[in-house]
């Protein structure tokens, strides 16, 4: 008989920043996963801004700090809507809020990783945990965003309605 040992979920916390367009559309900030495994991808490559959070540390505090890090840009000073807990096919819970704001996508500036790249080569090197951000339409961010995280999108019409088309 073979016993494996179960690997503890993993837990995140980020935020889903929105903002309206001039026509009223919502749209959604979303970060592009930097590194070699992401760099030519593109669908179903992008991700709220999130991070890893301990057992005794709050998940909003923890979403605002990952916010920081990955995007280098304090976080939207709005009143965060909690859209709960969504599950992600790699076993990680991803807790989120959507706050409102606005940020300027040409200036992030991401903290950085180290990974042995190519793989089995032994050499070491850096890159930018988020590569690039843009903001999205919700059709849009849904054919952008990693799987299990769209459902964030219908949390966020559930609390903020998009203005309907004419």
């Amino acid at each position: 008989m073979r016993f494996t040992r179960a690997v503890p979920p993993k837990h995140s916390a980020g935020l889903l920043v929105y903002r309206r367009s001039p026509s009223g559309e919502l749209q959604v900030l979303l970060a592009h996963m930097g590194g070699p495994f992401w760099s030519r991808r593109d669908e179903h490559a992008w991700s709220i801004p999130k991070g890893e959070y301990a057992a005794d540390e709050d998940p909003l505090a923890a979403a605002r700090r990952e916010f920081a890090e990955e995007l280098g840009h304090e976080p939207p000073a709005g009143e965060p809507i909690d859209l709960g807990t969504i599950d992600q096919s790699n076993r990680k819970h991803v807790r989120a809020w959507a706050v409102e704001g606005d940020l300027d996508v040409s200036r992030i500036a991401s903290n950085t990783f180290e990974t042995e790249w190519p793989p089995r080569s032994g050499r070491r090197e850096r890159f930018p945990e988020i590569d690039r951000a843009a903001w999205f339409s919700l059709d849009s961010a849904r054919a952008k965003l990693v799987r299990g995280q769209d459902a964030l999108l219908d949390r966020l019409v559930e609390h903020v309605p998009a203005v309907p088309r004419a």
